[in-house]
């Protein structure tokens, strides 16, 4: 155990955390030249194609350093905010952490909320400053900082250039050096902690876990303590670039199980394994539960395709144990799924992950957050999952929203136009920081529901990629909210009503009809398109009819023969609108999304 290092990677968004993790496969030579690529431990498509890390990638990499032989499990960590619950299980099952900041751009609001919690589990973190190759980097100005904002001296920083190997080596030597060795007991009963869990067709669930204490041996007979269930190891077995099966597997050591298990539910992320022979009195303190941020529906095209849908969001759920989902039905859309998400780029990679990785087409509804709703008579506080919920609005005393805690961080050129964004978003201003004359930080608290949309993308564009942002929950808090509904021809659309503060109802109700008529099919009838609260009318679009010439038949001739055509026209479209259903297309929803490009 005393050669055992296990160890992950944080960082903010892009700063070359699975660039650094090539150079330290391709160091140990854990993958050959031959079959590296370009962020190697990426294997999605999705995160190939967007570049990003969307899951922790584990590996196993050994090295000899001075005759000894030494076993690295490493786990790559992704640096959205959207996936930082990805982050948080990763360092549940580490004793130490590399943290990367890029010399160019310095200290980013993820880097600072990873290392905070790297520290509340006594991780022992070593700074590294990447890319000190590029013309644009500031190494001694970053180091400040790191001094400065996080404490570290400059003898502990390491500078390396993850694109060209520079001080790789010397990461991989500080690894051995600082990072401790495992403290399990091998002699102990047996504890296991999951961290993470893929489905696969031929061999069932497969479960990653992190030994704390005891060992585990091939066919041994194992339980999950959160089910209760009893399993045979049919295989354990350590993760390289391929799963490498062992007899035997030790207090410290980072493996997979194969048990044959089919069902999603008896698997859960942070669980603990332990053995049936000579079991653990309890299982290990795992982290938290997720908490979603952002609900939307997800509904098939087709009703009889529920039980698919329904199947695939389990096998998701094991690969992503951040997403979280209940039935629910709807009077446009039939039957479907409430799910709850990180954030917005979490729900988009859902959703294009279940129609690539499992054939599902899918429409989501508008994306909303959870609400209380506060009775008059007797106080109650009840919560609200989608606008559909809400009572009626005599019998409410307020509806309280959540709050978070923005922290931005930027250069001081884009200060104003950032604090405007955010009081547009009805922020409040709390806290203003220069961490040095070139970084400010800007602390806000503001409505959830106001960051969902667009606030990530705005606030890219605005500070050119230079402001990074990071939220923290705060609580629930009364606002003046109504629920704005839309109507095509005087017929409630459930699926596009919204829960939005009273001073803005009216300008998004009529940017939502703008929009509506623009992606709504033309008919042979005139379509009204209104958004209401309560029952007034507060905005109104008119889809014109698509008119069939039908005088095209009569060459001249009598003019009332046309009349008489174009009367009976005017009556079956009368007649048509008062049956005519409307189709509205999935364009529709996803443009609630986009209403201020």
């Amino acid at each position: 155990m005393k050669n055992i290092r296990n160890f992950c990677i944080i960082a903010h968004i892009d700063h070359g955390k699975s660039t650094l993790a090539d150079r330290l496969l391709q160091l140990t030579q854990t993958v050959s030249d031959r079959n590296l690529q370009a962020q190697t431990l990426d294997n999605m498509d999705l995160e190939r194609e967007r570049g990003i890390t969307i899951k922790s990638h584990a590996i196993q990499m050994r090295y000899e350093h001075e005759g000894e032989e030494y076993v690295f499990n490493l786990i790559d960590t992704p640096g959205h905010v959207d996936f930082s619950y990805e982050v948080s299980r990763s360092i549940a099952a580490c004793e130490g952490a590399l943290l990367i900041v890029d010399a160019s751009q310095g200290i980013q609001a993820q880097t600072i909320s990873n290392l905070y919690l790297a520290m509340e589990h006594e991780l022992e973190i070593i700074p590294v400053l990447n890319k000190i190759d590029m013309p644009s980097a500031m190494v001694e100005e970053v180091q400040d900082q790191i001094t400065d904002l996080l404490g570290f001296d400059a003898d502990e920083m390491l500078l390396a250039s993850a694109k060209t190997g520079q001080g790789v080596l010397e990461i991989l030597l500080a690894i051995i050096d600082r990072v401790p060795a495992p403290k399990g007991d091998p002699e102990a009963p047996l504890q296991a902690l999951i961290f993470d869990s893929v489905f696969n067709s031929y061999r069932g669930i497969i479960a990653y876990y992190r030994i704390m204490n005891g060992s585990i041996t091939k066919n041994e007979k194992v339980r999950f303590m959160a089910t209760g269930k009893e399993y045979q190891a049919d295989e354990i077995g350590i993760l390289e670039l391929d799963q490498v099966p062992k007899k035997q597997l030790f207090a410290g050591d980072v493996g997979y199980i194969v048990t044959g298990i089919k069902t999603s539910k008896e698997i859960k992320v942070g669980d603990t394994i332990t053995s049936v022979s000579n079991p653990t009195e309890e299982g290990i303190g795992g982290f938290e539960d997720v908490k979603p941020m952002v609900f939307a529906g997800i509904f098939p095209l087709s009703n009889d395709d529920f039980e698919d849908l329904r199947d695939s969001l389990e096998k998701l759920q094991l690969n992503d144990a951040s997403l979280v989902f209940e039935p629910e039905t709807s009077v446009a859309l039939g039957f479907g799924f409430r799910c709850g998400f990180l954030g917005m780029l979490h729900l988009e990679i859902v959703q294009e992950r279940l129609t690539r990785e499992y054939d599902q087409d899918v429409i989501t509804t508008v994306p909303n957050v959870n609400y209380f709703c506060v009775f008059k008579k007797d106080q109650r506080r009840e919560p609200i999952n989608t606008p559909a919920d809400l009572p009626d609005p005599t019998i409410i005393e307020h509806i309280e929203e959540p709050y978070i805690r923005a922290q931005i961080i930027t250069k001081p050129d884009y200060t104003g136009q950032i604090m405007k964004l955010c009081m547009d978003k009805r922020g409040i201003l709390t806290n203003q920081v220069y961490l040095t004359e070139t970084r400010v930080e800007l602390t806000f608290e503001m409505p959830l529901a106001e960051i969902v949309f667009d606030f990530y993308d705005r606030l890219k564009s605005i500070s050119r990629g230079y402001a990074s942002f990071d939220y923290t929950m705060l609580d629930y808090r009364q606002s003046d909210l109504v629920k704005l509904d839309i109507k095509l021809n005087g017929e409630n659309v459930d699926a596009l009503s919204a829960l939005i503060h009273r001073d803005k109802a009216q300008a998004f109700g009529r940017k939502l009809c703008k929009r509506l008529k623009e992606l709504v099919p033309r008919q042979q009838f005139l379509i009204a398109i209104q958004a209401a609260v309560g029952a007034k009318i507060i905005a109104r679009e008119t889809l014109s009819a698509l008119r069939k010439d039908v005088t095209a038949k009569c060459y001249g001739g009598d003019i009332s023969r046309k009349r008489k055509l174009l009367e009976k026209q005017k009556a079956g479209k009368k007649r048509m609108r008062q049956v005519g259903n409307v189709e509205v297309p999935q364009t529709a929803f996803l443009a609630v999304l986009k209403l201020d490009d």
